[in-house]
């Protein structure tokens, strides 16, 4: 018999119906729930930390550069100021590829191998977000190609800042220095935040020496910027503070007269007020435009200076050391008076050479036959005679030169406000044995005695020194800086010779005096139409050994290899304003080439510039002459 089979089981289907309902529900629930608290979480909990993130890629914070510092002349003069540049710019998160964006930029602007090295290499060290300098300097026309571009190069923008300019050039280019880009050797000792803003540092000269005060503190805006990151708003500002104003003692014009002094020359001149310590002018000879290393100097440029014989990067007031030759003269002068070795009125014998005892060897004068029988310490200093001084350096001996040359400031640092300033060298028997291993020999002294030899020292040492004869005894740090905004800066007093008895500071600037006004100085031809009373000092110093007895013959001698010209000055001599010296590179004879050069910066100085003639009114003025070289010679 067959079974019958059940076709529908209701209760077991309604069963089943409700399990699966009741789970459906539970599930839902929980996701419900989980949903629910992921939005809670989402919503109330880490509510600050995603807004935060939200804000981030909607605000953004950005650093605002302070204006640098200017610097001006004591009358006022512009010397360092800040022009408005363009700067095309990428920010890299913003740029889908970076490699075609710099292809599509350069077909839009050329871009030159260095823009592009030199970016990636900042493109290393930046932070995130942080736009980039591709290209300095953007003209007009280029900012216009960009800007019907900008559909193509998202991420590229043309920044407006200020960059420094020097109006005045290579006339104070060893002075001022300069300020360029911020180098990765840098990076790792500035502030990131303080410099966060800018992407220039002073680099050399008075640009660095006074960095932290010219630079400023940076300021911040918080902006908000769409998804391409155009900023549409600013949303909070905090100004920058700008960096000081700086007032120097230099005197623009008295610069200009000392750079055209040395045209076509390489040299230095050093001015100052024997007073202060204030620098009124220093140059170094030839100079160069400090404007080419702002942005960035093209390596055709900088080889070209690199690579010029003539070394206009050098600074020679400050790094150059030379011998100071006969201009130390009047120091050891003075020496031999404060230690009782002569008088005024000793007289030394002068056959033309001078002897050691028991020794053959002639130390010979620069004139052949001497200056007379018997000569004293003012013949001596006026007619710069070198057996005097020679016998003088044997009596006095290494150590005593040595403990009074450093009073004067030979043989140390300055102290001036500026960097990569040289020592010189005022040589002693601890500094031969540290550094030759060798004993002081006699004939060394002899030669220190006329300012050759190992003893160096650089035209600011010698402006110095100057100094110290013309305020008596006074040795003072000089100093570029005159004032900070309305707060005036006084050079600190390193030292005082109040041991020096005032009949031997007469007897000294006495013969400096007749240096330039007696009739057998050595600077006698710089007296002429001179309207105040100058005392000077010339010197001559040696560049390449001669042979004992040999005479010295310019012409068979390398231009390079011809003797340095030097004369220091002060003026007036009876109440010194300004103490100069100078140093011509192979000028050969320091009365006639480097003397000159002091007058023409004493005049400057001392008497201003000439008045030009007041123009004649145009109805009774007469036609114009052209005049000739030839003509004008003749006059």
């Amino acid at each position: 018999m067959r079974r019958r089979q059940q076709l529908k089981n209701t209760f077991y289907e309604r069963r089943v119906y409700r399990h699966r309902v009741t789970i459906s529900i539970l599930v839902v629930m929980v996701m419900t729930m989980i949903l629910v608290g992921r939005y809670s979480q989402l919503q109330i909990s880490d509510y600050d930390i995603y807004k935060t993130q939200s804000d981030r890629n909607r605000i953004q914070l950005l650093p605002i550069a302070p204006k640098r510092g200017l610097i001006f002349d004591r009358n006022g003069l512009l010397l360092a100021e800040n022009i408005p540049s363009y700067t095309l710019t990428v920010v890299k998160e913003r740029v889908k590829s970076l490699d075609d964006t710099l292809a599509i930029i350069n077909e839009i602007i050329p871009l030159s191998e260095d823009d592009i090295e030199q970016f990636r290499k900042r493109l290393s060290r930046r932070r995130p977000y942080e736009a980039v300098p591709l290209k300095f300097r953007v003209s007009d026309e280029d900012i216009a190609k960009l800007a019907v571009n900008r559909h193509r190069v998202p991420g590229v923008e043309i920044d407006a800042q200020l960059v420094r300019h020097y109006p005045q050039g290579e006339l104070f280019a060893h002075m001022l220095g300069y300020v360029g880009r911020i180098s990765e050797r840098e990076v790792d000792v500035i502030d990131p935040v303080n410099y966060s803003g800018t992407h220039y540092i002073g680099k050399i000269g008075l640009e660095k020496y006074y960095e932290e005060l010219l630079h400023g503190t940076v300021g911040y805006q918080n902006v908000e910027s769409n998804a391409h990151g155009r900023i549409l708003r600013v949303l909070e500002r905090h100004d920058p503070l700008p960096g000081g104003d700086i007032t120097l003692n230099v005197d623009a014009y008295v610069q200009q007269v000392a750079y055209e002094a040395l045209t076509n020359q390489r040299g230095a001149i050093v001015a100052m007020d024997p007073n202060t310590g204030g620098i009124i002018a220093m140059v170094s000879a030839p100079g160069y435009d400090t404007n080419l290393f702002v942005n960035g100097i093209s390596s055709v440029d900088y080889n070209a200076l690199q690579n010029n014989p003539d070394l206009p990067l050098y600074n020679r007031a400050l790094q150059g050391q030379y011998p100071p030759a006969s201009t130390i003269k009047p120091m050891w002068g003075l020496a031999g008076l404060h230690y009782g070795v002569v008088t005024p009125a000793t007289r030394i014998a002068d056959p033309g050479w001078f002897s050691l005892p028991d020794d053959s060897r002639r130390y010979r004068d620069w004139k052949r036959g001497g200056h007379g029988a018997t000569v004293n310490l003012e013949q001596a200093v006026v007619q710069s005679c070198d057996v005097y001084f020679y016998e003088l350096a044997y009596k006095l001996g290494i150590d005593r030169l040595h403990s009074f040359g450093t009073r004067f400031g030979l043989g140390d640092v300055t102290g001036i406000d500026n960097t990569n300033e040289r020592a010189g060298l005022m040589p002693s028997r601890e500094w031969k044995e540290q550094s030759r291993g060798g004993h002081w020999y006699p004939g060394e002294t002899i030669n220190v005695g006329i300012g050759q030899g190992f003893m160096l020292a650089t035209p600011l040492q010698l402006a110095v020194a100057t100094s110290v004869v013309a305020s008596r005894g006074e040795l003072r740090a000089p100093r570029l800086l005159a004032s900070v905004g309305e707060e005036a800066v006084v050079a600190p007093l390193l030292g005082k010779m109040e041991d020096i008895s005032k009949a031997h500071w007469d007897a000294i600037t006495r013969s400096m005096e007749e240096v330039v006004n007696g009739a057998h100085g050595t600077g006698r031809g710089l007296k002429a139409g001179l309207t105040y009373r100058m005392a000077g000092k010339s010197g001559t110093a040696q560049v390449v050994g001669i042979a004992a007895g040999e005479k010295y013959d310019s012409n068979a001698i390398h231009a390079r290899n011809r003797d340095h010209a030097l004369f220091i000055a002060f003026a007036p001599a009876e109440d010194p304003k300004i103490a100069v010296a100078v140093v011509i590179e192979n000028g050969e004879h320091g009365g006639s080439v480097a003397g000159p050069a002091a007058r023409k910066v004493m005049d400057a100085y001392l008497l201003g510039k000439p008045k030009q003639p007041d123009p004649l009114p145009a109805e009774t003025a007469g036609p114009v002459v052209t005049v000739s070289a030839g003509a004008e010679a003749n006059e």
